[in-house]
């Protein structure tokens, strides 16, 4: 077993593996990426992992507010500082330099400048932890708000269904009253027609009640 593998299984969150489809994914439909947020349930973290607090949101541009979800896992700014001192420390060795030489210097450094190696290491490993708990909460928040918003489009859709129905009703029953109204009018047509066309139009033009189509 490699070492690793026998981190992994101490640390939560210590294997990152690549996204389905990454590298393709202009060609998942949102259709199919809600259908795999709804039905990946994140398992449940350990108990003694926690965030405290209102969470970082992502903000609009991707990015994250890091350096929050650590203090939520515990981590002070301090703890913080000493990991990226290191990390900064490793970013300027050549890479060409042999691994345990990078090591010596690394750890001289970082003992001259009083930071315990152990600390860094365990305040590295709370924060990969931190950032596997905070996936986790997301990935429960958008299930949530999956299945909320699930629920309100089928009340949208019965609500919807019943607006058309209602619709249907009107434009059927509006129907029914020309369909009747004409069959009056034909009836009261009738009658008139017996006293013939020039009776109705000397009515109409002297009678204040009756207009003419404009």
């Amino acid at each position: 077993m490699s070492d690793k593998k026998s981190i992994g299984k101490k640390v939560l969150g210590w294997f990152v593996q690549p996204e389905e489809g990454v590298g393709a994914s202009q060609d998942v439909s949102a259709d199919e990426l809600i259908e795999k947020y709804a039905n990946d349930t994140p398992p449940p973290p350990p108990p003694e992992v926690r965030l405290q607090g209102e969470l970082p949101k992502v903000m609009q541009d991707g990015k994250v507010d890091f350096p929050g979800v650590f203090r939520a896992a515990g981590v002070d700014d301090e703890e913080q500082g000493r990991v990226e001192k290191a990390r900064g420390l490793l970013s300027t060795l050549p890479a060409a330099t042999p691994k345990d030489v990078q090591k010596q210097i690394v750890e001289a450094a970082l003992k001259a400048f009083g930071y315990p190696v152990d600390a860094i290491i365990e305040a590295g490993a709370q924060e990969i932890q931190a950032l596997e708990v905070y996936i986790q909460a997301g990935q429960r928040d958008t299930q949530t708000l999956l299945a909320q918003s699930t629920e309100r489009l089928v009340q949208l859709e019965a609500e919807t269904a019943n607006v058309k129905r209602v619709m249907g009703d009107k434009v059927a029953a509006q129907q029914s009253l020309i369909a009747a109204c004409n069959q009056e009018k034909l009836r009261v047509q009738s009658v008139l027609e017996f006293f013939g066309q020039d009776a109705i139009n000397k009515v109409v033009a002297e009678s204040p009640k009756l207009h003419e189509p404009k």
